[in-house]
């Protein structure tokens, strides 16, 4: 079994040197003598190497990196490696919380000439007592309907549209977990919801030294 992988931690990233220049230090996956390791980055390697879709996307990604890195918002993006790939036919699953940013994103699609279906978190309204939560696991403890959200539909409504390439915009957190599962169809990531940050999760990190200090020693705790 694979062990103590630590890359987040490593302050070398000699994995971005040329293979035999450096020694890997002993908790790297690429160090000499580690078997199972070596396996699975020789398996990985072939999807690059040879012919298929995964290679196709993989190569679109570094093209377009290559091409917009520094220069373009992450939208301009998504379009250029969706043309890269073929996609003519784009899905967005977005939370009905950012349905305006859907929207927009919807017009901007359509505007530089691709095909759009859109599916809403909501979709199909089934109600979250029903599913098993209890009423003051629900946003309405009020006992107002509160249908739960629905992701493995959107990627089946999706998939059943035939789209090409689906673009994530605002799932929550799990739901997105969901209909990543669900989908069968490339997916990128356009917003990650964080009404907190103002979309921004990675804010938490910049000041987790600070302001978000307290994220640090929540221990499962989640109170303000």
């Amino acid at each position: 079994m694979v062990e103590d992988l630590m890359c987040a931690l490593c302050k070398l990233q000699y994995c971005e040197e040329e293979p035999g220049t450096k020694t890997f230090p002993n908790y790297c996956p690429m160090a000499d003598g580690l078997a199972e390791e070596q396996a699975i980055l020789d398996e990985a390697r072939t999807v690059y190497f040879e012919d298929g879709d995964d290679r196709e996307i993989a190569l679109a990604a570094a093209r377009v990196e290559a091409e917009g890195y520094l220069k373009w918002p992450r939208l301009q993006e998504v379009m250029a490696f969706a043309r890269r790939i073929g996609a003519e036919h784009l899905g967005i699953a977005n939370c009905v919380g950012l349905i305006e940013e859907a929207r927009m994103l919807q017009e901007i699609l359509s505007s530089n000439g691709f095909e759009v279906s859109s599916v809403c978190c909501k979709v199909g309204s089934v109600p979250k007592l029903e599913a098993g939560l209890k009423l003051e696991e629900t946003l309405n403890p009020d006992g107002t309907f509160d249908p739960l959200c629905n992701p493995a539909a959107q990627a089946r409504l999706l998939d059943a549209a035939g789209t090409q390439l689906n673009i994530v915009v605002g799932l929550c957190v799990g739901h997105d977990t969901l209909f990543f599962r669900h989908t069968q169809t490339p997916t990128t990531v356009l917003v990650a919801k964080d009404r907190v940050t103002g979309h921004n999760p990675a804010a938490a990190l910049y000041t987790s030294h600070s302001y978000y200090r307290r994220l640090k020693s929540l221990h499962g705790d989640q109170e303000e």
